[in-house]
């Protein structure tokens, strides 16, 4: 006779009650899908939650994009944008300055450039 048990963890999460509203910037990959969750992991037997490994949860800002959590603690711009806002940009706004390099806001010439192209040279063929 033989019996295989299995062991291990698995993570509860939700959206932290009051932050359910707040997306933020990634610190890590830099884009604007960081949520505030509040986990708790338990251990399991045999897939189910048996011991809860912590008491109150750990309240962290994840991005859906590459899983980065940092503790809720460590980022005040989130907890500003719930308490006020304090000069935070607005949901839904590109940050300032526009939007990432690249996506065609300004003018040819760069910031500097006036907007205008630059004389096309001849291009010499020698035989």
């Amino acid at each position: 006779m033989c019996f295989i048990f299995t062991c291990g963890e698995h993570e509860f999460s939700s959206q932290l009650k009051g932050y359910e509203s707040v997306l933020c910037q990634c610190h890590n990959c830099g884009n604007w899908s960081a949520r505030v969750i509040k986990r708790n992991p338990w251990f399991t037997f045999c897939f189910i939650p048996v011991i809860p490994l912590s008491v109150h949860g750990y309240e962290d800002v994840v991005c859906s994009i590459c899983n980065f959590a940092q503790p809720l603690q460590n980022r005040q711009d989130v907890m500003a944008q719930v308490n006020g806002g304090g000069g935070m940009p607005l949901q839904n706004q590109p940050p300032p300055g526009g939007g990432p390099q690249g996506w065609g806001g300004g003018p040819p010439g760069g910031p500097g450039g006036g907007g205008q192209p630059k004389p096309q040279q001849n291009m010499q063929v020698y035989r």
